[in-house]
């Protein structure tokens, strides 16, 4: 159960930098405007935003690896852990004022990874 969440973890993360990368990048091209289901228009005038929430969305990656690899496991997991809830947390504040499909896209493979965690 150990590897299953550790892979969760490490799943939760890579996805977080391709959201990253995606807002931040690829905002304004057909990726992007395909992903998120935007209008060309709509993505040029909220491009600055979606730049900044992506910079956030590395964050969350970052603070999940970190508690990958960090060497203490104590603290290590409770790095995790602390980075999972606050994944869970925008996935549900993102599936109710935006779209339930974040819900199963974002919350939920969080949610799993803290299942496997504990």
């Amino acid at each position: 159960m150990k590897i299953l969440g550790l892979t969760l973890v490490a799943i939760v993360a890579i996805e977080h930098f391709i959201i990253m990368y995606i807002e931040m990048y690829l905002w304004t091209r057909p990726v992007g405007l395909r992903v998120f289901r935007n209008t060309f228009e709509k993505a040029q005038n909220t491009a600055v935003l979606a730049a900044n929430q992506g910079l956030y969305n590395g964050f969350l990656g970052a603070g999940l690896l970190w508690g990958l690899f960090h060497q203490d496991e104590a603290f290590a997991y409770q790095i995790k852990m602390f980075f999972l809830i606050c994944v869970i947390i925008a996935g549900f504040y993102g599936a109710y004022s935006v779209n339930r499909r974040i819900f199963f896209v974002q919350a939920l493979p969080a949610i799993l990874a803290v299942i496997s965690l504990l």
